[in-house]
């Protein structure tokens, strides 16, 4: 498996090759003259594999400007601290509600591990605090400038975490889209909902999709993970799938079943779907890595029902 793949002028993919299993993380790295910009960090598990890469393209550490987080969930921007660290002209751009929690990411460990356990350390590693000089709050609509005529401008785009940003490259309509946009492995014909809790919200969700196909990106490039450019479908079974199992799961919440009940017939159902659609080159444990558990994914909807339709959160 190739290290670092050029997927258009000035941007590379990263395969982070998260516990071992390709496919799974993707950090972008943008290579402009006037300096290096890294899309999502991955995990502190993963920081050998992503300077490896840089190293591949001979980007020494001070080249190294922006660290630009979609958020700041622990697979996406867990490496930040131990980053600007290693980069010493580096700045972590991202959501003004995630900035507080990379200065002092206590909750956001904590948090976690609620839902990871003992798990945490081989999963994730260790996080670090962002000097708080070093943390660039960025609004919905303001741009980053990478120099050689390109800019990110945030998008905000909740639904899957309140402080989720995707990001458009002005100069070529490519969009950084995090979780917002699912997953989906190699462009296989699934994209899976990826549903944690606390702050999962579909109506946001739903008006996130909206607003990534009012600006008819010419590309999407997935955390989980790669390129996509039949952007419609994409969306289209993004939603159907996000929405069809919150009433399948939410029906059977009003039935009296827990979590954990809930969650194994959806891994029955998703893993039988794979098969059918896939056959037997279904990478099922890139998604099932990708996705976290089927209890997690189940949790999110819990949560959501909670506050949204508390009849049917089975509390």
């Amino acid at each position: 498996m190739e290290l670092v793949r050029e997927l258009e002028p000035g941007w590379y993919l990263v395969d982070l090759r998260f516990q071992g299993v390709e496919n799974v993380i993707a950090s972008y790295l943008f290579v402009g003259r006037q300096g290096v910009a890294i899309v999502d960090t991955g995990p502190s598990t993963t920081i050998e594999r992503l300077v490896a890469a840089l190293q591949e393209l001979d980007v020494p550490p001070e080249a190294v400007r922006h660290l630009v987080l979609t958020h700041i969930h622990l697979d996406h921007g867990g490496a930040a601290g131990h980053l600007l660290e290693r980069f010493p002209n580096a700045r972590v751009s991202v959501h003004p509600l995630g900035a507080p929690h990379l200065i002092d990411p206590t909750r956001l460990w904590a948090s976690a591990a609620r839902i990871y356990g003992d798990r945490m350390e081989l999963l994730w590693g260790s996080i670090r605090p962002c000097a708080a000089e070093r943390v660039v709050v960025v609004a919905d609509g303001e741009a980053i400038d990478l120099g050689d005529g390109r800019r990110l401008r945030a998008l905000a785009t909740p639904g899957h975490a309140s402080h989720h940003h995707a990001w458009l490259d002005t100069a070529t309509g490519s969009v950084f889209a995090g979780d917002i946009a699912g997953i989906r492995i190699s462009a296989l014909p699934f994209v899976f909902p990826p549903t944690p809790p606390p702050d999962i919200d579909l109506g946001q969700w739903r008006r996130s999709i909206e607003r990534l196909r009012r600006l008819q990106p010419s590309r999407l490039y997935l955390g989980h993970f790669g390129p996509v450019e039949d952007i419609d479908w994409h969306l289209d079974d993004l939603l159907a799938r996000l929405f069809l199992w919150a009433g399948w799961i939410g029906a059977l919440l009003e039935q009296g079943l827990d979590a954990e009940t809930i969650a194994g017939r959806l891994q029955e159902l998703t893993d039988g779907e794979f098969h059918r659609l896939l056959g037997e080159r279904a990478p099922v444990t890139a998604y099932q890595w990708a996705s976290g558990s089927f209890r997690m994914t189940v949790d999110g909807y819990v949560r959501y029902f909670r506050t949204h339709r508390p009849w049917a959160s089975g509390s």
